[in-house]
């Protein structure tokens, strides 16, 4: 028993270097103009971490808000690398309370959408006077997109272009439609056990969600292939395990990756979130938008996606769905990703877009 849990021990600090593997030429070399560095900046009162990788730090920059509340991407990119590198300089921000942001003593009353926006801002402005680009990219992940995308109606002159990968619109709508979804689905299924569950815990636009669903979620989700990734049928061993074998944390990082997690969503966020429609607060945008959106996603379900794509208001306007992907296209086929950044996103076109 002592050596399995030195063995254990061993792989973790093994797995934990928490390192930024720098880019390298031909010969082995850091390649010229590259950047691959972890640090801490203070935003608004609050050291918060990020890591910013780019094959030239000349690129465009581009801000990525992560998902959540309290649940950064970047440990997955382990996994489903996302090759944006050599467009973008990328920044892996985690926001106040999460991972590399993680303190205890964060005072509570500043855990609100409100200071997510602003937050999101004050980044903004660290990584356009560090860089000297008067605008950057900005995307926002699910939750992240809740908030970036009121961050770019807010202050449009600081970015060139929002991009939002599985956009929030109306989440406690999403739900509803979500959880009728996996109702039937499970029942098609024979899974009399899950049916009798989520039965027991009814979503619906009066009452919200109830806990028991809530905690029901993620496992129900991925079951059926349309939580984080469309291959990932399991958070535990999709994310959990697979956070503590990620190379670019500290094993302290990991761990408050974790309890960053639990103290992100120990605030009513939630509640807020479920409260809001963004077809509503933000109708229009001044700068161009893009919706990376995956055919299986029922996390933030893609119909509603869709809906608000074609009311909101903004100069150019650009929605691809991701046939093989659920919650994270970008994760999942960064391939198709790429293209569309390149091509559209960088070129302020629409030329992929699927509702040309």
């Amino acid at each position: 028993m002592l050596v399995s849990t030195l063995s254990l021990t061993g792989l973790l600090w093994w797995w934990s270097p928490g390192t930024t593997e720098p880019f390298l030429d031909a010969d082995g070399h850091r390649l010229p103009g590259s950047i691959s560095e972890k640090l801490s900046v203070a935003i608004n009162g609050v050291e918060q971490g990020m890591v910013i990788r780019g094959e030239n730090k000349s690129n465009p920059v581009l801000l990525w808000v992560h998902g959540g509340p309290g649940m950064p991407d970047y440990p997955l990119t382990q996994q489903y690398p996302t090759d944006l590198e050599d467009l973008f300089t990328v920044v892996w921000w985690d926001q106040r309370g999460a991972a590399l942001s993680y303190d205890s003593d964060i005072p509570p009353e500043t855990m609100t959408i409100e200071q997510f926006i602003d937050d999101t801002l004050a980044v903004t402005d660290y990584l356009r006077e560090r860089f000297r680009q008067d605008r950057i990219y900005l995307l926002g992940h699910s939750w992240g997109s809740f908030i970036a995308i009121q961050a770019a109606a807010r202050s449009p002159e600081r970015y060139k272009a929002y991009v939002g990968m599985a956009q929030v619109v109306d989440q406690l709508e999403s739900e509803k439609i979500a959880y009728d979804y996996m109702v039937a689905a499970y029942g098609e299924r024979g899974d009399t056990d899950m049916v009798r569950d989520l039965e027991a815990a009814p979503v619906s636009m009066t009452e919200g969600t109830p806990d028991a669903y809530l905690k029901l979620r993620d496992t129900a989700m991925h079951q059926l292939g349309i939580g984080t990734t469309h291959d990932m049928r399991s958070v535990i061993t999709g994310i959990f395990l697979a956070s503590w074998r990620f190379r670019g944390y500290t094993l302290q990082e990991k761990v408050n990756l974790w309890r960053g997690r639990a103290f992100s969503r120990s605030f009513d966020l939630w509640e807020q979130l479920i409260r809001i429609d963004l077809r509503e607060t933000v109708p229009a945008l001044e700068i161009p938008v893009y919706f990376l959106e995956g055919h299986y996603d029922y996390t933030c379900v893609t119909a509603l996606a869709r809906d608000y794509f074609q009311q909101l208001q903004a100069p150019v306007k650009g929605f691809y769905t991701f046939d093989n992907s659920a919650h994270s296209p970008l994760l999942e086929e960064p391939q198709e990703a790429h293209r569309i950044l390149e091509h559209d996103v960088l070129a302020g076109s629409t030329i992929l877009d699927d509702l040309r």
